[in-house]
């Protein structure tokens, strides 16, 4: 096995913050000339549309744009389109695709019907000259670079960090964009902290549940994936609030949970719930800007609740590298997985 700071995960999700700082300037005009023509032709709601990780990017971006714009932003399912050959109703509409190849069918072929249908196609994608990208009415690059482990990470973060820098400009929100001006330095504390209780206690593990809410929803659906994906631990993702009705009955001693609460009105009752677990016997870790105590796992102040997240999954990744090595498993190739999946 390689050693944890060797990986190509380690170093990828190292250099985020220098990806994230750099598409910043990179895409500040082509931002501003898509925040003129959203303001003189507002949309009607947003539709998102990707998978694996960039679906969870696109869970945060619903929270942001529903949270910071009042726009109703919906998932779009790509069977629908691909499979079923249903075309949607989109008139109008801003449709925000993200991936980080711009390869995979389906969700070339919804890009596809939402501009054929009248919406204004956006893509986020890491490959500026894909098939996704020539297809988009505007692209924003991700600008992360090349990305040889088969898990995402910066590629990731920088989908995170592009729907902040679109939001923060097309609201105008002084707090939102100075947190876009201190958010790769941000990163750059995020990395740095010590999470290290969670390699020794979920080691031997076999299964946990993150949570998260809010804005902090699509983290936890992100960290449980790459337990998954990178350490070969069945991880499930919940709401603090949906785990609440059924799942939380199975929770008792033995059974881990990762708590993810954002310095936001959501974040009490994600702590709440975590004290709850905690009082049961389990295993729960609990990560929260300005949090301390036993079982709290360190993040640095964050610029704005909006930015938490992505603080969260930088320095989680750095410990789901060191869980996956300490479980005898390469993060860099993870069993029967591709870096490109080309769904149909």
């Amino acid at each position: 096995m390689p050693a944890p700071d060797s990986t190509w995960m380690h170093t990828e999700a190292a250099e985020a913050a220098n990806a994230v700082a750099r598409q910043f300037a990179a895409n500040a005009a082509t931002i501003d000339a898509l925040v003129e023509r959203l303001r003189a032709q507002p949309p009607r709601f947003i539709v998102t549309c990707a998978r694996g990780s960039s679906d969870h990017a696109a869970t945060y971006g619903k929270y942001l744009f529903e949270t910071t714009l009042g726009l109703v932003t919906a998932s779009a399912s790509p069977s629908v389109g691909s499979v079923y050959a249903v075309q949607p109703k989109l008139d109008g509409a801003l449709f925000v695709a993200i991936s980080q190849s711009g390869k995979s069918p389906d969700l070339l072929r919804n890009a596809e019907i939402a501009k054929a249908g009248g919406a204004h196609v956006v893509a986020l994608v890491n490959v500026a000259d894909s098939p996704l990208a020539r297809l988009a009415d505007t692209v924003l690059p991700l600008h992360a670079g090349p990305e040889n482990s088969v898990a995402a990470t910066k590629s990731y973060l920088c989908s995170l960090a592009a729907l902040l820098q679109l939001t923060a400009r097309w609201s105008g929100d002084a707090k939102l964009l100075a947190a876009v001006d201190a958010l790769p330095d941000a990163m750059r504390q995020a990395w740095a902290q010590d999470w290290s209780p969670l390699v020794s206690g979920l080691r031997l593990a076999d299964h946990l549940f993150v949570l998260g809410r809010g804005l902090g929803l699509g983290a936890a659906q992100e960290a449980a994936l790459k337990f998954k994906e990178t350490c070969g631990l069945h991880a499930e993702a919940f709401s603090s609030a949906e785990v609440k009705h059924g799942p939380m009955a199975i929770v008792g001693p033995d059974f881990p949970v990762l708590a993810f609460a954002q310095d936001d009105d959501t974040g009490a009752g994600t702590a709440a719930v975590a004290d709850e677990f905690r009082a049961r016997g389990a295993p729960v870790w609990l990560a929260r800007p300005g949090e301390a105590g036993p079982g709290v796992l360190p993040l640095p102040a964050s610029p704005h609740p909006a930015a938490t997240p992505i603080l969260t999954v930088q320095a989680f990744y750095a410990v789901a590298n060191a869980l996956s090595v300490a479980r005898g498993y390469d993060p860099d190739v993870p069993p029967h997985l591709n870096k490109v999946t080309e769904t149909v």
